[in-house]
C-alpha cells in the first residue's frame, strides 16, 4: 500500500455480504431491525467495496463480526475478507473476526489467519457477541493477537443492532462499555486496542481509558462528525491526537458523507492529516514503525478544562 497516493485510510468498514456462502436468513430479523435504525439497507459486495475505495483513493480496513454463539448465523468466512486483501494489497487490509466462545479453536484459527493469511487485526463486538471483553473464555485469542503485537477493534457504546427489537433482541449493551476494557489492556500490553465509535453513553470513561492506558486508541466510525461530543473534539485536538483514527462504519455511513462533516467538525488543520492518515499508518505499521502509544506532547492538564 502506498500511503502516500492515498487520500486517508479508512480503519473500520464492514463486510455485509458473502459472495462465496449463500446468504443465511436466520436471525434477518436483526437486519431489518438495523436497516430501519441506520435508514440503509446497502450491502455491497466485496468487489463493490474494492471499487468504491479504490476509485476514492482511500485505502480501508475490512472485517465481519463471528457472532454464531449468540445469534445462531453463519458467519462470513474470514478466508474471504483475507484473499480479497492479498489480491488488493494496494487499497485493502483484512481484519478477521473469531466468536471468544470458540476458546483454543478460535486461537488456532486466529493464529492460522495471520500466520498464512496475512490477517492485521481483529475486530470483536462485546454486545453482538454476547461476552464481556475481561472474560477469560477470550484470552486464548488475546494471546495470538499480543504475542503478533496486532490491533484488536472493539466495539463500544450504544449497538444500532438489535435497537428497537424487543428487548433489544437480547443483547447486552452493558458488554460494550470500553471500561470492561481495563484489565484487557493489562494482561495483553502488545495488543493495540481499538475502542471503536463514539461510546456514547460512555465517552469520558473512553477518553480516560485512552489517557491513561498508550495502547488504547479510539476510531471515529459509526457517526457523522457533526455529531460528536465536544470533549471528544477537545481531545482528538491535543492531548490524544495520535491515537484518534478515522473510521466510517461502511457501508452504513459512506466516507463521503463522513469526510465532509468532518471538515466542520472543529478538528484543527494540523491534527486532520493525522486522523486521516497518519496514526493509521503508524498502527498497522504500514511507515516502517511500530507503534509507540501515548504521545509525548502534552497540550495542558488533564480533563477538560486545561483544553485550548
Amino acid at each position: 500500500m502506498d500511503i502516500e497516493k492515498l487520500i486517508a485510510i479508512d480503519t473500520h468498514t464492514h463486510l455485509e455480504v458473502s459472495c462465496r456462502n449463500p446468504f443465511d436468513n436466520y436471525g434477518e430479523d436483526y437486519d431489518r431491525a438495523a436497516d430501519k435504525y441506520f435508514r440503509s439497507s446497502r450491502r455491497p459486495t466485496m468487489q463493490e467495496t474494492i471499487d468504491f475505495y479504490r476509485e476514492k483513493r482511500i485505502g480501508f480496513v475490512n472485517f465481519t463480526v463471528d457472532a454464531e454463539t449468540q445469534t445462531g448465523r453463519r458467519r462470513i468466512p474470514n478466508e474471504e475478507i483475507a484473499e480479497a486483501a492479498q489480491q488488493n494489497s494496494d487499497i485493502m487490509i483484512a481484519f478477521g473476526s473469531i466468536d471468544p466462545h470458540k476458546g483454543k479453536m478460535g486461537a488456532r484459527e486466529a493464529r492460522k489467519l495471520v500466520e498464512e493469511y496475512g490477517v492485521k487485526g481483529f475486530k470483536f463486538h462485546p454486545t453482538v457477541q454476547g461476552f464481556e471483553p475481561a472474560d477469560k473464555m477470550a484470552w486464548p485469542l488475546y494471546e495470538v493477537i499480543n504475542e503478533h503485537h496486532l490491533p484488536a477493534v472493539f466495539h463500544s457504546g450504544h449497538s444500532g443492532i438489535g435497537s428497537g427489537m424487543r428487548c433489544g433482541g437480547g443483547l447486552r449493551l452493558q458488554n460494550s462499555n470500553p471500561m470492561m476494557l481495563e484489565d484487557v489492556a493489562i494482561a495483553f500490553p502488545d495488543m493495540q486496542i481499538v475502542i471503536a465509535h463514539p461510546s456514547w453513553p460512555w465517552q469520558d470513561e473512553a477518553l480516560s481509558l485512552a489517557m491513561h492506558k498508550p495502547n488504547i486508541w479510539i476510531d471515529l466510525s459509526g457517526w457523522s462528525p457533526k455529531y460528536f461530543p465536544p470533549q471528544l473534539v477537545q481531545y482528538a485536538n491535543t492531548l490524544l491526537k495520535d491515537r484518534i483514527l478515522f473510521g466510517s462504519d461502511f457501508p452504513m455511513i459512506t466516507p463521503d458523507r463522513w469526510l465532509k462533516d468532518f471538515e466542520e467538525a472543529g478538528f484543527r488543520d494540523e491534527v486532520k492529516p493525522l486522523i486521516l492518515k497518519r496514526n493509521a499508518s503508524h498502527l498497522l505499521k504500514l511507515d516502517g514503525a511500530a507503534p509507540a502509544g501515548a504521545s509525548t506532547e502534552l497540550a495542558g492538564p488533564p480533563g477538560p478544562a486545561g483544553m485550548t
